[in-house]
C-alpha cells in the first residue's frame, strides 16, 4: 500500500500539485478544464488520487481503529462492530448514490462548461440525501433491536451492538454529508480540500477512541460516540471549505428538486447504490451465517472485512483519481485522453492488488491477531478467510477501473451489472449453496469465486463500451 501511495504522489510532483506555486492559488473553473484537457492523462490522474486515497484511507481508518480498541474489550463487543456495518453500509450506499449521481453530472457539466447546471445539481443532491438519511436513522432509533436481530445479532451480542448503534444513528447526518461533500469535491477537481477536512475528523477519532472507550470506560459505546464525534468535525469544515478554488458552494438557495435531475443523479449513482446496498445485505447474509458458527465466527469475518475494506480503501482512491479525468475528457469529446487514462490506471491498480493479495497471504495471522488479542478461534478462522479472499484480489483492480469508467460515462446499464455481480449476481448465491453443501469452508470460499467470476463479466462490458469504439 505504501508503494502504491508513494507511486501516486510520485506523478502529483511530476505535475506540481506539492511543488509548483500556482496549485496552491485560486483556480477558476476554465483553468482547471484546460489543465484536465491538456495535461499527460497519467500525472493528472496520480495528482487526483493522491487526495483521494487519503479521504478513503482515513474513511477506512475509522473502521479500522474502532476494530483495533474495541478488539482489546471482548469478542462480542468485535463481534457488534460487524452487526453494525451493515447499517453502516446502507448509508454510505445512500450517500454514494447521490454523491457519485450529482459528482458524475457536475464533472460532464463542468466539462461542458455549464456550471450553473453543476451548482444546482451539488445542493439538490447533497441536501437530498441529508433528508433521507436522517428518516433511516429516525428509523433506527425507534426499532433498534428489531433491526439488529435482522442484521444478524445474536443475544450475547445484542447489548454490545445497542451501545455502539446509538451513536451511529446519532451521527448519521454528518457521516452523510462527509461522504456527498466528498465525492462532489473530487469530482470538481478539489479532492485535496476535502482531504483536510476527512483527515481532521479522523485524527479526532483517534485521540477520543482510547480515551472514551478505556479512560472513561465507555466500552464500545465510547467508540460509537468518537465516530460520531469525529465525523461532525469533518462535517463542518468540509461545509466551510465548499466554494473555494473554483468549487461549487451549497446553498439552501440552489435546492430544486426535479424529475429529469434525479433521473440524472439515478443514472449516474444507481451503481454505487446497488453496489453498497449489496454489501450491506451481503453483510447481513454473512453475519446470519456465521452466527450458527458461534460469536467467534461472526468477529472472524468483522475483522476480515475491515481489513479488505481498508486494503480496498486505497483502491478505490486511486481510481477516483481517474473519474474526473474521464468525466472532463469524455464531457469534452476527447475519447482517446479517456482510454490512455483508463489503460494507466488500471495498470497501476492490477500492480497495488497484487502486492496486497501477496502481504495478506504470507501475513495473514499476524494480521489478524492484532484486532483480537484474545480470542484464538477469531485468529485462526480469520487469517484463513484472509488468504482466501487474497487469492483472487489481484482481479479487482480491472474490476473496480471498469465499472467506475462505465459509471462515469453514463454506460449505466453496464455499470450496474459490474456493480451488482461481485456481491450480488455470483457472491449471494455461491454464499447460499456454499453454505448448504460445504459449510463454513464454503461460506469462507464464496467471495474469491465471486471475484473471478466478476472478473469474466468485466472484460466484455469494457471492451464493448470503450470510448473510442
Amino acid at each position: 500500500m505504501l508503494i502504491f501511495f508513494a507511486f501516486a504522489m510520485w506523478g502529483s510532483r511530476r505535475s506540481g500539485i506539492f511543488l509548483h506555486r500556482r496549485t496552491r492559488k485560486a483556480m477558476n473553473q476554465h483553468e482547471k478544464f484546460t489543465k484536465i484537457t491538456t495535461q499527460p492523462v497519467g500525472r493528472l490522474v496520480c495528482e487526483f488520487a493522491v487526495p483521494s486515497m487519503v479521504c478513503m484511507l482515513v474513511s477506512a481508518f475509522y473502521n479500522i481503529v474502532d476494530t483495533y480498541f474495541v478488539g482489546r474489550i471482548d469478542t462480542q463487543s468485535t463481534a457488534a462492530l460487524g452487526i453494525v456495518f451493515s447499517y453502516m453500509a446502507i448509508i454510505q450506499a445512500v450517500s454514494f448514490f447521490f454523491g457519485h449521481g450529482s459528482g458524475n453530472f457536475i464533472s460532464r457539466a463542468l466539462g461542458a462548461q455549464k456550471s450553473e447546471q453543476a451548482a444546482t445539481m451539488a445542493s439538490t443532491g447533497f441536501f437530498t440525501a441529508i433528508a433521507l438519511t436522517t428518516g433511516l436513522a429516525a428509523v433506527g432509533l425507534a426499532l433498534m433491536e428489531p433491526v439488529l436481530t435482522l442484521f444478524g445479532s445474536t443475544p450475547t451480542i445484542m447489548p454490545r451492538a445497542k451501545e455502539y448503534f446509538f451513536w451511529i444513528l446519532a451521527g448519521t447526518p454528518f457521516i452523510t454529508g462527509v461522504f456527498v461533500m466528498n465525492n462532489q469535491m473530487r469530482f470538481q477537481g478539489n479532492a485535496a480540500m476535502s482531504m483536510v477536512g476527512v483527515m481532521i475528523g479522523a485524527a479526532l477519532n483517534i485521540a477520543l477512541d482510547p480515551l472514551f472507550i478505556f479512560t472513561l470506560d465507555m466500552g464500545i459505546g465510547g467508540a460509537g460516540l468518537a465516530t460520531a464525534l469525529s465525523q461532525f468535525v469533518s462535517f463542518a469544515i468540509m461545509l466551510k471549505m465548499t466554494g473555494l478554488r473554483g468549487g461549487i458552494r451549497l446553498k439552501i438557495g440552489n435546492f430544486k428538486p426535479s424529475a429529469e435531475r434525479y433521473a440524472e443523479i439515478f443514472a449516474g449513482g444507481s451503481p454505487s447504490l446497488v453496489r453498497q446496498c449489496l454489501m450491506a445485505v451481503v453483510s447481513i447474509c454473512l453475519n446470519n451465517y456465521a452466527s450458527h458458527y458461534g460469536d467467534s465466527a461472526v468477529a472472524a469475518f468483522s475483522v476480515v472485512g475491515r481489513i479488505m475494506m481498508f486494503a480496498t480503501a486505497a483502491l478505490l482512491g486511486f481510481g477516483q483519481g481517474f473519474q474526473p479525468v474521464c468525466g472532463f475528457n469524455y464531457g469534452a469529446g476527447l475519447y482517446e485522453r479517456v482510454s490512455r487514462a483508463f489503460k494507466f490506471s488500471v495498470a497501476v491498480s492490477t500492480a497495488y492488488c497484487g502486492a496486497v493479495a501477496a502481504a495478506g497471504i504470507v501475513f495473514a495471522d499476524a494480521i489478524v491477531s492484532l484486532f483480537s488479542v484474545a480470542d484464538a478461534d477469531v485468529i485462526s478462522l480469520g487469517a484463513l478467510v484472509l488468504k482466501f479472499h487474497c487469492c483472487t484480489y489481484i482481479l479487482n483492480g480491472f474490476i473496480v477501473l471498469t465499472n467506475m469508467y462505465l459509471q462515469t460515462t453514463r454506460h449505466t446499464a453496464g455499470a450496474l451489472l459490474v456493480a451488482i455481480a461481485r456481491q450480488g449476481l455470483f457472491f449471494l448465491p455461491l454464499l447460499v449453496v456454499g453454505a448448504h453443501f460445504y459449510g463454513l469452508l464454503g461460506i469462507v470460499a464464496a467471495q474469491p469465486l465471486s471475484d473471478f467470476l466478476t472478473f469474466l463479466l468485466a472484460v466484455p462490458l469494457y471492451r464493448r463500451n470503450r470510448a473510442e469504439n
